[in-house]
């Protein structure tokens, strides 16, 4: 494993184009769309392009309870490789996705170099199902568990195991924790320790810069670099229509776009997902213009 200090690596880009409900279109087309929107040449020093990779198997799976379970299993170990060869090379990879499939192998790829990781996971869902409590079998109702050794063992096999520790987790924006436990999934608090979790009441009471704050230093004080993983659909649906699962109760774009700097502008920041952008319903395209300069913004200010 390498000592990196994750500060002074440059930025690269590499697209993920997968979706997890196993068909083409929808988040699969927003790498190419998030490029199109932005001038990520002002951050990034690579663009290592869009991974040969997509899901399009509808079935569920009856042995993993995984939709498209081979061609999941399949993008983990590609993203894993890949996550892993960047970091080797001396880049910090900037993940155009897609889904938060994406989050099991980019993890395991970030273990495989790095050692221990935190991660600060935002989204407006736990992300803890299985592939026997999940609603749909979408791979991407299950990633943090999958990182966390919990789920299908063919999917945490090829992650080659857990990637986090439940401490070193901060779960900021779910709003589905009485939804998810009805449906039996595993919860923050079943993990020992438990996940430390801010809700979007928390963040409203706190303040989304005060949060990023305390997260950030909770990751420099312990000098444990993390990986920011964003799912868009932690916004309001008032703010941002152009993701699959749309929710009220969200963060303003405001409170979002604090947060999400807050944490990007961390010297221990090693790298960046982003998921669930559908440019399909983005009219205009507003939405997804408004990501990419809210990240080039940020992390054009981070630079030294």
């Amino acid at each position: 494993m390498t000592s990196i200090v994750p500060a002074i690596l440059p930025f690269a880009l590499i697209g993920v184009p997968i979706d997890s409900v196993g068909g083409s279109g929808g988040t699969e087309l927003s790498p190419a769309r998030l490029r199109d929107l932005g001038s990520w040449s002002e951050i990034a020093e690579q663009d290592r392009g869009d991974l040969p990779i997509n899901i399009r198997d509808r079935a569920r799976d009856p042995e993993t309870g995984i939709i498209g379970a081979r061609d999941v299993i399949h993008v983990t170990e590609v993203l894993r490789r890949e996550v892993a060869a960047c970091l080797n090379e001396g880049f910090r990879p900037i993940l155009l996705g897609g889904c938060c499939t994406q989050i099991v192998g980019a993890l395991a790829g970030v273990r495989d170099v790095i050692g221990r990781t935190g991660v600060a996971y935002l989204d407006g869902h736990l992300d803890l199902y299985d592939g026997v409590t999940s609603p749909t079998g979408e791979a991407a109702d299950m990633p943090l568990a999958a990182a966390l050794g919990h789920g299908a063992k063919k999917l945490i096999d090829a992650a080659g195991g857990a990637s986090l520790r439940p401490e070193d987790v901060a779960l900021l924006g779910p709003r589905d924790v009485e939804d998810a436990a009805s449906r039996g999934s595993i919860l923050p608090e079943h993990f020992s320790p438990a996940i430390p979790l801010w809700t979007n009441e928390d963040i409203a009471a706190e303040g989304a810069a005060q949060v990023a704050a305390d997260v950030r230093a909770g990751f420099e004080a312990a000098r444990l670099p993390f990986w920011l993983a964003v799912d868009v659909d932690i916004i309001d649906q008032a703010a941002f229509l152009a993701t699959d699962y749309l929710m009220p109760g969200g963060l303003s774009w405001e409170s979002f776009a604090s947060l999400f700097k807050g944490l990007a502008q961390s010297p221990q920041l090693l790298g960046i997902s982003f998921a669930c952008y559908n440019p399909e319903k983005d009219a205009g395209l507003r939405d997804g213009r408004r990501l990419a300069q809210l990240v080039i913004a940020s992390l054009q200010e981070q630079q030294p």
